[in-house]
């Protein structure tokens, strides 16, 4: 900061006096002086480069050497201050593209190619084995190393094999071969048993000798055969079958062997099999399903049983936490430990020791009929379609022929392929093409009471097929008369049009007579099969324990002894 040279503040001419005023002198004095070497201009501060602040190497003196370790010590001194003077090292950072620069460059690229044509090798590095490996070590190991059995592997300690030993020209077949064999969907039994290996020969006496018994088409995707074949007759030629087991019902095996006399007879093996149907009983609680799956409820029956409530009952009103669920579903234990479940029979809820809701599966169709012998009873109607009503029932404006007429029907709004489903239990009217009305359907739901889908794209029953409640019997599309992909639907009642949405109709079915005392006789008799007793393991009969008897010494000493 420069000084002012004029008069200090407060100053009227007259010399200062005391300390103060000496200060203030000698300040005056040195500031006169810089202003001096300056030339009179303004001082400013100068910045100093990092060069600039380091000072310069002081040159070394050294005196004339006496011994030869001062000699040696002064030519290493010398020799330190010219290469140093070189400067064959520069940094790269400063003065660029200057002499100095270039020539530490060169050095730099010198050096690197110096320490690249003295590199050893790219390759790497190969250890020093821990021991000597002779033939013989080479032998040992080979002998003990896992290998794939494609490979020929081996275990345990053996002798290696070496130079004298001599490969065989065939190598001997095995005398038999165990396979087994899954029959797939689609395939055919005797397509099956020749893919495993079975010569054609064999396959069709098989197939033939299995026929007898149970219908090959009968034979359920998934079963699997125990095949064994034999050696064969001569090079090249199919195995023989010697033997073939399988089941092929649930209480029926089949066996096939080969006799002494080299022909193929078949075994029949029935299997017991009991038919007490499975009854499950428990307590609603918070949720229906997990309590009934938690008693043991099969989770097919136990879908079974909620549809089938919920077509008859209110499921949210009607059952309550404290209710207790009663079903009973057909259920099969064979001797053999398996075991196999079936359709719903029997579908109830008990309010405070009463039944409140009873239904049990009757007749060829396998509808639900209360106790009474009233069939299943379904009010209101189902949506025929998933989507929004665009137009109601009534006098409209044609949006084709441009007048008003009679809109005998409701029309849903969807996009085309959606499904479109039966809105009750019919039989099919007519199934076909119907003018305006483009691919239509009509179903007849007995009492008078029709209905009519039309515009399908794609229609999926035929005429006289009776369909259920909730069947798909076509798909929406824009046949006929149509501006777009939409459900026309119609209902009629003797023959006559009526507001679709104004109707509200039950289905059922009576019961009478004889048919009606059989079907009382039928749930009585249900309804006294215990709760949890189809899931007791069948007792074994005494031909069945004594085949279980082991023919073996050793297998008896681990099988229980025998009481009695």
């Amino acid at each position: 900061m420069r000084h002012s040279r004029g008069r200090g503040p407060g100053s009227d001419g007259n010399a200062a006096t005391g300390a103060e005023g000496r200060t203030l002198f000698q300040e005056r004095q040195a500031q006169e002086q810089i202003d001096a070497d300056s030339g009179g201009e303004d001082w400013r501060p100068a910045s100093l480069s990092h060069a600039q602040i380091v000072p310069e190497p002081a040159s070394h003196t050294i005196s004339r050497a006496q011994t030869a370790s001062e000699r040696f010590d002064t030519w290493r001194a010398g020799i330190s201050e010219r290469i140093e003077r070189v400067d064959l090292a520069p940094d790269l950072a400063e003065a660029i593209g200057s002499r100095r620069w270039f020539r530490g460059l060169g050095t730099l690229i010198g050096l690197s190619a110096a320490a690249l044509t003295m590199w050893p090798d790219f390759a790497p590095v190969e250890a020093a084995p821990a021991m000597r490996l002779d033939d013989a070590a080479r032998d040992e190991f080979r002998s003990q190393m896992i290998m794939p059995l494609a490979l020929g592997a081996d275990s345990g300690r053996h002798m290696g094999a070496t130079a004298r030993v001599a490969p065989l020209a065939t190598a001997p077949e095995r005398p038999s071969v165990e396979l087994l064999a899954t029959l797939t969907q689609g395939d055919s039994f005797e397509r099956m048993l020749q893919r495993a290996g079975v010569g054609s020969g064999d396959a069709g006496r098989v197939a033939e000798l299995v026929s007898r018994s149970i219908t090959l088409g009968d034979i359920e995707p998934g079963t699997q055969v125990d095949i064994t074949l034999g050696r064969r007759p001569q090079p090249g030629a199919a195995r023989p079958l010697d033997a073939l087991a399988f089941r092929a019902r649930f209480d029926l095996e089949l066996a096939i062997a080969r006799d002494d006399a080299g022909m193929l007879a078949l075994t029949r093996k029935p299997i017991r099999v009991d038919d007490t149907p499975l009854r499950i009983r428990g307590t609603v609680g918070s949720s229906l399903y997990r309590s009934m799956r938690a008693a043991g409820a099969p989770a097919s029956a136990v879908q079974q049983y909620l549809k089938t409530l919920g077509d008859q009952v209110d499921m949210d009103r009607a059952v309550r936490a404290t209710d207790t669920f009663d079903l009973i579903v057909q259920y099969r234990r064979a001797a053999t430990g398996e075991r196999q479940a079936g359709q719903l029979l029997y579908a109830g809820i008990e309010r405070g020791g009463e039944a409140t809701t009873q239904l049990m599966r009757w007749g060829s169709e396998g509808r639900f009929y209360e106790a009474s012998g009233v069939g299943e009873q379904r009010s209101g109607l189902v949506a025929p379609v998933s989507g929004r009503m665009s137009s109601s029932y009534g006098m409209r404006r044609h949006p084709i022929l441009g007048y008003k007429r009679m809109h005998a029907g409701v029309d849903f709004r969807a996009s085309s392929g959606t499904p479109i489903v039966a809105v009750a239990d019919a039989r099919v009217a007519s199934a076909g093409r119907s003018g305006g009305c483009g691919n239509a359907v009509k179903l007849d739901h007995g009492g008078g009471l029709a209905t009519r889908y039309c515009h399908m794209s794609r229609m999926a029953v035929r005429s006289g097929q009776s369909v259920k409640r909730g069947q798909v019997i076509g798909y929406v599309g824009s046949t006929g008369l149509s501006t777009g992909p939409h459900l026309h639907y119609e209902m009629y009642r003797n023959g006559r049009h009526v507001n679709p949405a104004s109707v509200s109709f039950v289905t059922r079915a009576q019961l009478s007579g004889g048919e009606l005392t059989r079907f009382r006789a039928t749930l009585a008799d249900l309804k006294t099969v215990d709760a949890g007793a189809a899931l007791e393991d069948l007792a074994p009969t005494a031909s069945e324990a004594a085949a279980e008897v082991p023919a073996r010494e050793i297998d008896r000493l681990e099988a229980p002894k025998q009481a009695g």
